[in-house]
């Protein structure tokens, strides 16, 4: 009955046969309706000096609840565990963006306050000769403590949990630390680029949040950035970007380095001290104005971004500016453009509905408007 030929087999007919039943899982030796303990079979013969005998034990009123129950689970198959929407990643069916724990300790080492996000889940074939097509797992992983150390790693085996624990640990072996700007973002702006993935990361102010790819969103929490900006331009393979941004934070500089290397001064310029420069970083020996050439970057952005502009792609006007009845719209509403916008700037630069040529042009000044006589009160 739970048969079926080879052919058929094939063919798909043995989908719907009913699973076999395995009546020895949930048997134990020596445990059935009659308990008995058996010396040197069940238990060990000799308990110390003493010699242990044969005896029956207490029955178990559940024993046979519990069989039926473990023989059901096993013919259904086992139940994939629900996971709650923080847990589980970025999709509900792939591991990627999923945590798995800290690295395994190393001795006496251990990794305490880490975390590992899985960034690449994926089954890679290999053809060889004698073999065939031969399968493995490859899992990419990023690790770190949320406080500035973090590093990657990537694993291969057959078995996924073997590939997610190798990955891991090679993780917790090469760490790194990232310097951070009062521990929330990047030290400054910079272009970094690995094989043909092109990164452009923005120091962003507090608040703003993390506005980048999925992967290099969950290094950030791993480093412990909460605000950066960052647009990735040329080739999306996860391992470059991963790799891209991981080498543009270690070429970080601090504004002294930044300052020694010009041998100028480095000097901000902020909109809510009114633009007013600031010397952040002087540098021991500066150049004086005759020795700086005409053609040299002299902007910080477009300096630490290497000369690199962000692609900015053009935008396109709406499908509905091409229609007549848009025209005729314009038309209409030439008169009351921006109408409550400008009133309300005069009457707050100038105490009312004048401008700067109603002093000299006095007869375009608007006139009050006329009060109700006493006779047009009376007369209603």
């Amino acid at each position: 009955m739970t048969s079926v030929s080879n052919a058929g087999r094939q063919r798909g007919r043995a989908k719907g046969l009913p699973r076999k039943k395995n009546l020895n899982r949930g048997q134990i030796i020596g445990v059935g309706k009659i308990p008995m303990l058996f010396p040197g079979l069940t238990v060990p013969a000799f308990r110390g000096r003493e010699l242990v005998q044969q005896q029956k034990l207490s029955v178990d009123p559940e024993r046979e609840e519990k069989l039926a129950k473990l023989r059901q689970s096993y013919q259904t198959g086992p139940k994939r565990m629900k996971l709650s929407p923080l847990e589980r990643g970025w999709t509900s069916a792939q591991m990627g963006g999923r945590k798995i724990g800290p690295p395994d300790p190393i001795g006496e080492d251990t990794f305490d306050g880490f975390e590992t996000w899985v960034l690449e889940n994926k089954i890679v074939h290999h053809m060889t000769g004698n073999l065939g097509n031969k399968s493995r797992t490859s899992t990419f992983v990023v690790t770190g403590n949320g406080n500035g150390l973090a590093g990657f790693g990537l694993g291969k085996a057959p078995a996924q949990k073997t590939a997610m624990k190798t990955a891991k640990n090679r993780a917790g072996q090469r760490l790194m630390y990232i310097p951070r700007y009062k521990e929330h973002t990047v030290l400054h702006d910079f272009y970094t680029q690995f094989g043909n993935t092109k990164l452009f990361v923005k120091k962003m102010h507090e608040g703003y949040g993390l506005v980048c790819h999925r992967a290099i969103k969950a290094c950030c929490e791993a480093i412990g950035i909460k605000d950066i900006s960052v647009k990735c331009e040329g080739s999306t393979n996860l391992q470059h970007i991963i790799k891209a941004f991981f080498i543009g934070l270690l070429q970080q500089k601090s504004y002294q380095q930044l300052a020694d290397e010009k041998k100028l001064h480095l000097v901000e310029f902020r909109s809510e001290n009114g633009n007013y420069p600031v010397v952040i970083a002087s540098p021991s020996q500066v150049r004086k104005p005759k020795e700086v050439p005409s053609h040299e970057i002299l902007d910080f952005t477009q300096y630490v971004f290497g000369g690199k502009v962000v692609l900015q792609k053009k935008k396109y006007p709406p499908f509905y500016t091409k229609l007549p009845s848009w025209k005729n719209r314009l038309l209409k509403m030439e008169r009351l453009r921006h109408f409550d916008d400008t009133r309300l700037k005069l009457m707050a630069e100038y105490g009312a509905l004048h401008s700067f040529l109603t002093e000299k042009y006095p007869e375009a000044k608007l006139l009050p408007k006329p009060k109700p006589s006493e006779n047009n009160e009376t007369e209603e």
